[in-house]
């Protein structure tokens, strides 16, 4: 199978604004970033995507995607929509000494949103497309290729999906390939 692994536009949100399943706009237009991305990707594919808008718009003006809520962003309860500054650094340094099991206030920990992404892949690798496109968000992305690529959950933030950009990934019968990571033009897709 062929996956491909797409992170939305960049949202409209103010800097340092802590926004994991709140349903941003985007800065910049979906149209746009489907049109440099549409060449990367095969004739043909499966679409999947977060039902989040900054997902589910370029999604849409990439096809007609299965929304799956397994592939929405990390919740982070009581911290959506609030600056760092405000959460303080109590409650971040309480995140940086335990960055997979933490969970903020009525939010999840990256543990339980990777295990919601997991079951997403377990379920896609059953059908097996021949290729699959999934327009996501960082974290589930990340939890997605980490396994799949043979990394620890622990370097799994070292996959840094860029905004509007995507990613290949072949999964054959005996290994994993990766073809290419953050392309956001078919001029590179060789």
């Amino acid at each position: 199978m062929e996956l491909y692994l797409i992170r939305h536009p960049r949202p409209q949100v103010a800097p340092g604004v802590c926004y994991g399943q709140t349903d941003l706009g985007l800065a910049e237009s979906a149209t746009d970033v489907a049109g440099r991305l549409r060449p990367l990707l095969p004739a043909d594919f499966t679409l999947y995507a977060s039902p989040l808008a900054r997902a589910r718009l370029l999604a849409e003006a990439l096809g007609t995607p299965r929304l799956d809520p397994r592939l929405k962003e990390i919740h982070f309860g009581e911290w959506e929509g609030r600056s760092f500054d405000d959460i303080g650094k109590p409650a971040l340094d309480a995140w940086a000494d335990a960055p997979l099991d933490f969970a903020p206030p009525g939010g999840e920990s990256p543990r339980q949103m990777a295990a919601r992404a997991h079951a997403f892949l377990a379920e896609l690798r059953a059908d097996a497309p021949a290729a699959a496109v999934v327009v996501a968000h960082g974290g589930p992305l990340r939890a997605i290729a980490g396994p799949l690529l043979g990394l620890p959950p622990e370097n799994w933030l070292g996959l840094d999906f860029a905004c509007g950009e995507a990613t290949r990934i072949d999964l054959h019968d005996w290994g994993t390939v990766l073809r290419w990571f953050n392309r956001r033009e078919a001029s590179t897709a060789n």
